[in-house]
């Protein structure tokens, strides 16, 4: 005669009193597997969603700002160049300001990141260019206060390395940091399939018990166990409302706040690089047409010149403004006037230098040290879309920030429940077969 545990597990379902053991035990495993299995999915996710708003949207925004500081300080290095002897006070603090944000900003970044991140790579590349780069500027402005062409050469190399070197070096950064968002964000969303499943099975076998028991005893009700199927259902409710109530808003934040912000940061970059190719163009005097193409292109690319007839307007810029949320809208609006009124002001520089054969005229109507013309020139023109946009960009990421912040917290209320849910459910579970059992004794 077999005397193993399969064996004595068949004699004992053959009693009625054993199977109510073994419907107790089984419920009892069930509905805490539910409540640990889902509470941990929710926790999960609830690590995930912290992630976004401290470590993976902040690293991601942080690889933007560096690309925009190097970028910014390339333009206004080649400003101050223009400007010579003459270069204001607050022209060279913003460079200075601007290679200072990069560098602590690689240096933050690179204490956050793990060293096998792909970012790690990248900004160990832009922590050496960086010095590089500041050094040719140097060599520039040394040169032009003495009035040596030769400034001229190295301010135009050192904005071929910038471009060449460390702005692909920050956007395979972005890349980076932005597809760490992304599957932060897809982890923090993700269905909790699993919880969904184990929580159906446990109903299923509450059911499967309740009518059981009502064939043998006649009886509608076991309270306990229709405590248990309450707790279950609940758990089961709780977790449909915190992981879609999570995965709502954080698709929110997405579509309000990160998504406008990569246009934005786009449009701006554009922006940045139009101005630099403006001055660019004025440093190499003539010499060189490929500066004035790059504007042509980049200007092109912020909002196209020649739309086909019927169809909107494209570009940056244009896309900034249609996925901008509602507090942001009006800075953009005003960043597309002043840009508009930019391209006329560099259109009219470029026919002084191009049709009249004014060389100086342009210079002025492009950037100037007289206070009194300031407001009139390209530069100023710049100054004011590139400010509505850092305008905007604060407020996209505020918007995206403030969506997103407390998800985590959610989750983590949510897992506690369920996880409690579970071993009550488990409790009066096993209470409701007790009763069963004791009319056995």
């Amino acid at each position: 005669m077999a005397t193993g545990p399969i064996a004595r597990l068949g004699q004992a379902t053959r009693t009625a009193p054993g199977r109510l053991r073994l419907a107790g035990a089984l419920l009892a495993v069930l509905t805490l597997a539910f409540g640990a299995l889902t509470a941990a999915q929710l926790n999960s996710r609830a690590q995930a969603a912290k992630r976004v708003v401290g470590y993976s949207q902040p690293l991601s925004q942080a690889a933007a700002d560096i690309h925009l500081s190097l970028a910014d300080a390339d333009t206004t290095a080649a400003t101050g160049f223009l400007l010579a002897g003459a270069e204001p006070r607050a022209v060279r603090a913003r460079y200075e300001q601007d290679l200072r944000t990069a560098s602590q900003l690689i240096s933050e970044a690179a204490a956050r990141t793990t060293t096998s991140s792909p970012a790690q790579e990248w900004l160990s590349t832009l922590n050496q260019q960086v010095p590089v780069y500041a050094g040719l500027v140097e060599n520039a402005r040394a040169e032009n206060r003495q009035g040596f062409p030769l400034g001229g050469a190295y301010l135009r190399y050192a904005s071929e390395q910038m471009r060449t070197g460390l702005l692909p070096a920050a956007e395979k950064l972005i890349a980076a940091e932005n597809e760490a968002l992304a599957d932060d964000l897809a982890d923090a969303r993700a269905t909790p399939w699993a919880g969904y499943l184990l929580g159906v099975i446990v109903l299923t076998a509450l059911v499967w018990v309740q009518m059981a028991l009502f064939r043998r005893t006649n009886r509608v009700f076991n309270p306990g166990l229709l405590a248990a199927t309450a707790a279950v259902l609940a758990g089961v409710l709780w977790l449909t409302v915190a992981a879609t109530g999570a995965g709502s808003t954080l698709r929110r934040a997405e579509r309000e706040g990160a998504a406008p912000l990569r246009v934005l940061n786009s449009a701006r970059v554009d922006v940045l690089t139009a101005r630099l190719a403006e001055n660019l163009h004025l440093v190499a005097r003539g010499s060189s047409a490929k500066y004035a193409e790059l504007w042509s292109k980049t200007s092109g690319h912020l909002v196209a010149t020649d739309p086909q007839p019927g169809t909107a307007p494209t570009g940056t810029l244009v896309e900034a403004q249609t996925l901008a949320p509602p507090e942001a809208r009006g800075a953009l609006d005003q960043a597309r006037l002043d840009y508009q009124q930019w391209r006329e002001r560099h259109t009219a520089a470029s026919d002084l230098e191009n049709k009249d054969g004014d060389y100086q005229g342009a210079l002025d109507a492009t950037v100037t040290v007289k206070e009194a013309d300031v407001p009139k020139t390209a530069d100023a023109s710049f100054n004011a879309v590139d400010q509505q946009l850092a305008r905007a960009a604060t407020l996209e990421e505020g918007r995206f920030r403030d969506a997103a912040l407390g998800v985590d917290g959610d989750l983590r209320t949510a897992a506690v429940a369920v996880a409690v849910l579970g071993l009550l459910a488990a409790a009066a579970a096993v209470r409701g077969l007790g009763r069963r059992l004791a009319e056995y004794r």
